[in-house]
């Protein structure tokens, strides 16, 4: 009897073992399946598939507010004031809702450590809605990092599926003074080591669905002027690689009520990093992003100032690879009266006023021309990006860009017609030359080859004005020109001692002719898919 008993208990006990087991080898499986493994944007719609012809077009925005509320946080103790988190010298958490563990959001960009401890100005996910042939689009800008392709399907499944909207695209501003939506900088060696605000990326989700659908719900007719001109690079911005190519010139469109100068919205691109405060900024802040928008929207008090043309402003970031950034550059204040060299708000503020000044400019310029076509198209595509294998071990384990697909992951890659306006879609920090030209094959390089990046995408384009927004329904890093990547000694343009900055930060080198290839191919359809060239 004791033989059959000890049978039955250890049968229970091996097959308890093998419960666990396979617990967990589906735990482990499911990180690299990854949510949403099925899904494929591929998708055609413009006046040509719809058989309908275009007639008013109609414009609606709304924008919800994605700032952390600091009283759902511990507070931060940062004894030595450098805006980090050091328990070794003296920095702690008050543990102000007594659940044992730390509670901060974490600001990303630059270090991994650096809890936020306020807010200088609101952070923003900003929504426009586009109608008209049978086609809705609506195009997010968000003060973030970054955000993953997985959740951004998660926001399009979200949408109330009643107000028929085609297609969702999200862009982040790689805004540096933001808190971590991506899980990057939410890691320390410190206790605890992993400590990503999910509760913070899902507000940011909620305020995207709820944005998108209140401008298709503000829909109404509008008219559309656009615009451009050159800002910088001197006393704008920096690009700290060779070759030194810029996205520097400022594409505008405005979008105002029938045969009337009320506005409803300001559209802009521009490549620039989100990063004027610097390493040492302890509260979260859209940067000089902020002061742009503002300007644009309610002005910049006199002297030197301009009037705002209302409405709401939306700024797409645009190519910040190479880098594209204020870091180093001496940006001079509206008067011209003072100059700003190091981080600070003063700093920030004088860029953002610049910029807004020249904006309002632009449009208010006789060259601003009216939109004559109102035509809404998309044409939207996944694409599948070969990673190196640090960061191929990173998506396999789910740690970033959830999802493995044998060594790579999925993407995607927008095209858009509105009106007068083209618009493409870039999936992370594209480098300017692969747009603009000007991609080089130096000395040195890792990959014996030519340019492989040609032609430039910007020259593929139509419209009267060309928009190329960056970090758009994903961040997959630095696109760097296969024929530019030095990861290897000996190193391009003279270097001795080490590399210029980049392939720590980019998914691998095969990233931007995978990427490339799919814009030429997106652009094509979009352009057959027209009504009209």
């Amino acid at each position: 009897m004791s033989s059959v008993l000890d049978f039955a208990r250890n049968h229970k006990i091996i097959t308890s073992i093998l419960v666990v087991l396979l617990l967990i080898t589906l735990l482990i499986l499911s990180r690299p399946i990854g949510p949403w493994r099925s899904y494929r944007a591929d998708l055609v719609k413009s006046p040509a598939t719809t058989k309908e012809k275009p007639g008013v077009l109609r414009v609606g925005v709304a924008k919800r507010d994605i700032t952390p509320n600091f009283l759902l946080y511990d507070k931060f103790v940062d004894k030595n004031g450098n805006s980090r988190y050091e328990p070794d010298k003296g920095d702690y958490f008050e543990d102000t809702n007594g659940n044992g563990k730390v509670d901060s959001p974490w600001i990303a960009g630059f270090s991994n450590n650096r809890p936020a401890q306020g807010a200088h100005d609101p952070l923003w996910a900003r929504a426009i809605a586009f109608e008209n042939n049978g086609v809705k689009v609506v195009l997010v800008t968000l003060d973030s990092i970054g955000i993953f392709h997985e959740a951004i399907i998660d926001m399009r499944k979200r949408l109330d599926a009643t107000l028929g909207v085609d297609h969702l695209m999200v862009s982040c501003l790689h805004n540096h003074e933001a808190p971590d939506t991506m899980g990057i900088w939410s890691v320390g060696l410190e206790k605890p080591h992993y400590r990503f605000d999910t509760a913070y990326l899902e507000m940011v989700k909620k305020s995207v669905v709820e944005a998108a659908e209140e401008a298709v719900k503000n829909l109404a007719p509008a008219e559309g002027i656009v615009a451009e001109a050159p800002a910088g690079p001197d006393g704008f911005m920096d690009d700290s690689r060779l070759p030194h190519v810029y996205d520097n010139v400022i594409r505008c469109a405005r979008f105002v009520k029938p045969g009337t100068d009320d506005t409803i919205a300001t559209m802009l691109v521009w490549g620039n990093h989100a990063e004027t405060l610097g390493s040492d900024n302890p509260l979260v802040t859209s940067d000089f992003c902020h002061y742009w928008r503002e300007g644009v929207e309610k002005g910049v008090k006199e002297p030197n100032g301009t009037p705002g043309l209302g409405g709401m402003c939306l700024y797409f970031q645009g190519m910040v690879g190479g880098l594209m950034t204020q870091l180093h550059t001496t940006v001079p204040d509206r008067n011209g009266g003072q100059e700003y060299r190091e981080g600070s708000y003063e700093k920030a503020q004088a860029l953002g006023e610049n910029l807004a000044i020249l904006t309002v400019k632009t449009l208010r310029d006789a060259k601003a021309v009216k939109m004559e076509s109102n035509q809404v198209a998309v044409v939207a595509k996944s694409i599948f990006v070969p990673t190196k294998p640090l960061f191929s071990f990173a998506a396999f384990i789910g740690l970033v860009h959830p999802g493995w697909y044998w060594g790579k992951v999925k993407s995607e890659v927008d095209a858009f017609r509105i009106g007068d306006i083209e618009i493409l879609t870039v999936p992370g920090e594209l480098y300017p030359e692969i747009a603009e030209g000007g991609v080089e094959a130096p000395a040195g390089q890792d990959f014996a080859l030519p340019p492989m990046e040609v032609p430039p995408l910007r020259g593929q384009m139509s419209g009267k004005v060309t928009m190329i927004m960056g970090l758009a329904n994903d961040e997959i890093g630095y696109i760097i020109p296969k024929s530019q990547w030095d990861d290897k000694p000996p190193y391009a343009y003279g270097r001795t001692d080490k590399p210029q900055y980049g392939e720590q930060n980019s998914f691998g080198p095969e990233a931007a002719p995978t990427v490339h290839a799919a814009a030429l191919g997106v652009i094509e359809t979009l352009h057959k898919s027209l009504s009209t060239p």
